[in-house]
């Protein structure tokens, strides 16, 4: 079963909705929104045919059907990604991308494979972990980004608060595919490709019969730009209002408000409370994060200081 948005009991989280501009450019071509909208075992994918990668992947992930399952008992001769033969090849970005000259990244799962492995049965969860090896579910996310900060986030929501707590969560995740995202060094088949540089993830949850929402965001374009991934700035670029993250830790993960993330991309998410009260991004300390303790520490970092803030869950 592909995402649900009554998953959760007593409570509807619809699917995000694409900004109004994204809508007119494909009433200009000829094919539908509901095109590209892909659906897979426990999660769905609306993939932006323009840029090749998905708008937004949302999961629904079930803490007390969670099936142990190791990565390499999915496949026969390691990871098989693959394109999609529901979309055009060519609205996907595959092999050619991410095996391209320059290329220094991760093709970085959006719905976490581990986050969709549940069912009744062992082999239905297998089915939903293979599921994620599509590339309409990946990004080109640097190392350091997919496999530090960004992936302990991942497993201290899953492992101590979903698993350990046989919660039921929705997940929205993607990345924020803006206009002036930089481009790759490497045209692909000719064609020049925009790699993002901004990633979320919101989490719907039931706190005492009512919805609540948390949000997180976190960047890698100062490692794009340090790594030569992306052509170089020209002195006298104008700098977009995207980049108050320059100031911010390469790949550190911020909880912010999901209007935050709203206000900087093309999507609207459900409403729901949010137990977050700050009015400048809080950082996640990689240190506090961890499958053991009961809460996280974190900090707010802001341009101009920065002040310890008091401990929390990231799921109340």
């Amino acid at each position: 079963m592909a995402y649900v948005p009554h998953f959760l009991e007593g409570h509807v989280v619809p699917i995000p909705k694409i900004a109004s501009a994204e809508i007119e450019k494909f009433k200009n071509q000829p094919f539908q929104v509901e095109d590209f909208y892909l659906e897979y075992s426990n999660y769905s994918v609306l993939q932006n045919p323009f840029r090749k990668f998905p708008y937004y992947t949302a999961s629904n992930i079930d803490g007390k059907l969670f099936r142990a399952i190791k990565r390499e008992d999915l496949f026969s001769s390691g990871d098989q990604w693959k394109k999609d033969k529901r979309i055009p090849r060519e609205f996907q970005l595959g092999a050619e991308l991410y095996g391209a000259d320059g290329s220094d990244f991760d093709r970085g799962h959006l719905t976490k494979r581990q986050d969709v492995q549940w069912g009744k049965s062992k082999r239905s969860a297998k089915k939903a972990a293979r599921s994620t090896f599509y590339y309409t579910n990946a990004t080109p996310q640097v190392d350091r980004l997919n496999r530090g900060v960004w992936k302990r986030i991942e497993d201290y929501i899953l492992h101590h608060e979903v698993v350990k707590q046989s919660l039921k969560i929705s997940l929205i995740t993607g990345p924020l595919l803006l206009d002036t995202d930089p481009k790759f060094v490497t045209k692909v088949k000719g064609e020049t490709i925009q790699i993002p540089t901004l990633f979320f993830k919101i989490i719907y949850y039931i706190r005492e019969g009512e919805l609540y929402r948390t949000g997180f965001l976190t960047s890698q374009k100062r490692l794009l730009y340090q790594r030569n991934i992306v052509e170089p700035r020209f002195r006298g670029d104008v700098l977009e209002s995207v980049d108050l993250f320059q100031n911010f830790k390469d790949a550190a993960t911020y909880q912010v408000h999901v209007s935050f993330i709203e206000n900087i991309g093309n999507l609207s998410f459900a409403k729901a409370k949010e137990l977050f009260i700050e009015d400048t991004p809080e950082e996640l300390i990689l240190d506090e994060i961890d499958i053991q303790p009961e809460s996280v520490t974190t900090r707010t970092r802001s341009r101009s200081a920065r002040r310890p803030s008091s401990q929390t869950n990231l799921i109340l």
